[in-house]
């Protein structure tokens, strides 16, 4: 049955943690705040809690989630060939509004959909979801709202859209509705290739991206003397966290 707790309050904050971390290890979904808009959430190492939060929202295999981790330590876990420029990057933004893409580490049993290999990280900055991060390990997370549909600001936003397909909804307060920063999604790098590349704009501009890595690609841009490439325009993933 569907819970929702007011993570206000102490007592139920604690009792939401528990019941969301009850929910995850059960291969079920939750709602929990991020620090630009609300999330569902499913273990990131279960197929069938993703397979779950994908039906829920009515998005395909195409789109797979990013995935959101409790400190910066966890990326060497999940991806390889981290270059030192994207280690820089998370040391600066992290916690924040930064997705990072990698090549995910082969031996790790999960599916997240269509990566083509990849995976998408962040380190939300947010107390509530680090707490919840701390003790469920790394989830997959994505904007709390169907395909479509506007990104959920409240847990009650997100149960008028998500319903029954959730089992517990940890409602923290208004996110996603500030004039700052926060309320942009995560600005998204491909950290995959050299030079890195940006893919979605975000809360992150490229200036500050280039004060750390001077020769970051924007959307659209190519190296010196080549044609951009159209493809490029394209974010890889449309989730607004």
């Amino acid at each position: 049955m569907t819970t929702t707790f007011n993570c206000k309050d102490d007592v139920e904050r604690s009792e939401g943690l528990a019941a969301a971390q009850t929910a995850i290890a059960s291969k079920q979904c939750i709602v929990m705040p991020t620090d630009t808009v609300y999330g569902i959430a499913a273990d990131a190492f279960s197929p069938q809690a993703v397979a779950t939060l994908l039906a829920a929202k009515g998005r395909g295999r195409t789109m797979p989630p990013p995935v959101l981790i409790p400190r910066p330590q966890t990326m060497d876990g999940l991806a390889v060939d981290i270059a030192e420029e994207a280690r820089r990057l998370a040391d600066e933004f992290w916690p924040g509004g930064l997705t990072l893409i990698f090549h995910a580490q082969p031996s790790l049993t999960w599916d997240l959909g269509d990566t083509k290999g990849t995976v998408a990280l962040r380190m939300p900055d947010d107390r509530l979801a680090l707490d919840l991060l701390a003790v469920t390990g790394p989830l997959a997370v994505s904007s709390a709202n169907r395909t479509g549909q506007p990104a959920s600001r409240t847990a009650v936003e997100a149960h008028v859209q998500l319903a029954e397909s959730v089992e517990v909804y940890l409602e923290d307060g208004l996110r996603g509705d500030t004039e700052d920063s926060q309320s942009l999604p995560s600005t998204i790098v491909d950290c995959t290739s050299q030079p890195f590349r940006v893919v979605r704009d975000g809360a992150i501009p490229i200036d500050r991206l280039r004060e750390i890595v001077p020769d970051i690609l924007g959307i659209g841009e190519e190296p010196a003397g080549l044609t951009p490439d159209p493809a490029a325009e394209t974010p890889g993933e449309s989730s607004q966290l």
